[in-house]
Formats: C-alpha cells, sequence, structure tokens
C-alpha cells in the first residue's frame, strides 16, 4: 500500500556533521561569544543542508529569546527562480525545508545553548536577501 501524501509524515533525519557544533563550540570558547557561537553553529548548518551558507549572520539574545539574522546563501537555482518572479515558490520551498530539518537547527542550538528550544520559526526575505531565525528556549542560555 502506498503512502497518503496528505498526510504528515515524519520528519527526514538531517543530521550535522560533529564538526559543526565542535566549531561552534570552539568559537565561543576561543572568544567568550555565545552570540558569535550560535551564529557559527548555524551558518555551518545552513551550509551543510543547503550547500551553500549565508555568508553573513549576526545574533541576538535576550533573556531566553534567540534571534539570529543571516545574509546570503540562496542557490544558484534560487537565485535564477527569483530572477524568473518565482519568489513565492522560492519562499515556500525554503520554509517547508526548514520544516523538514527543524530538528537538526534546533539541535546545533541547544548544543551551543545548554538550553532546549520550545519553539523555533524561520523566514526569509528576498530583497535584501536574509533569513532570520527565531528561537525560544526554556530559560537564558548557559555558559560553557
Amino acid at each position: 500500500m502506498s503512502e497518503d501524501p496528505a498526510k504528515p509524515q515524519e520528519s527526514p533525519e538531517a543530521p550535522f556533521e560533529p564538526a559543526v557544533p565542535e566549531r561552534a563550540g570552539r568559537s565561543y570558547d576561543a572568544t567568550g561569544n555565545l552570540r558569535l557561537a550560535i551564529s557559527n553553529a548555524l551558518v555551518g548548518v545552513k551550509k551543510q543542508l543547503y550547500g551553500k551558507g549565508p555568508v553573513k549572520a549576526k545574533t541576538y539574545i535576550n533573556d531566553n529569546y534567540v534571534f539570529s539574522v543571516l545574509e546570503g546563501g540562496l542557490t544558484r537555482n534560487e537565485e535564477t527562480l527569483l530572477a524568473a518572479g518565482e519568489h513565492r515558490l522560492v519562499r515556500e520551498y525554503r520554509l517547508r525545508f526548514q520544516e523538514s530539518v527543524s530538528e537538526t537547527i534546533c539541535t546545533a542550538i541547544e548544543d551551543v545553548t545548554k538550553r532546549k528550544v520550545l519553539a523555533y520559526h524561520s523566514q526569509i526575505v528576498f530583497d535584501p536577501d536574509r533569513a532570520f531565525e527565531i528561537f525560544v528556549l526554556d530559560g537564558p542560555p548557559q555558559p560553557s
């Protein structure tokens, strides 16, 4: 019997390479800057998942809220579709893909912050090219 495509499936596992959180952790250890470690973790995971990562990232932390802004990182296919006016299609694809790999992204953030991610949301805009990653943690991030 074939599976009903209308029924939600389990998220496919998209584990990240062990080096991604290790590099992010080293950034935190080396600079004492948790925001940089979170940015580095997100860039590394995005690069692994998309084959191309953001060129710039900045993270803000307020209590148990983490907000990251990622610049660049669209694939050549996405850039071509955007040039053809397919903004809605690229946004829908990106957001659906983010839903599929949310566990991987949340795990990377949990590893760096030492907190559980309670909620995660991703959004993208194209002019200028920016992605926004929002995390609600179970408490303020803990220093290593």
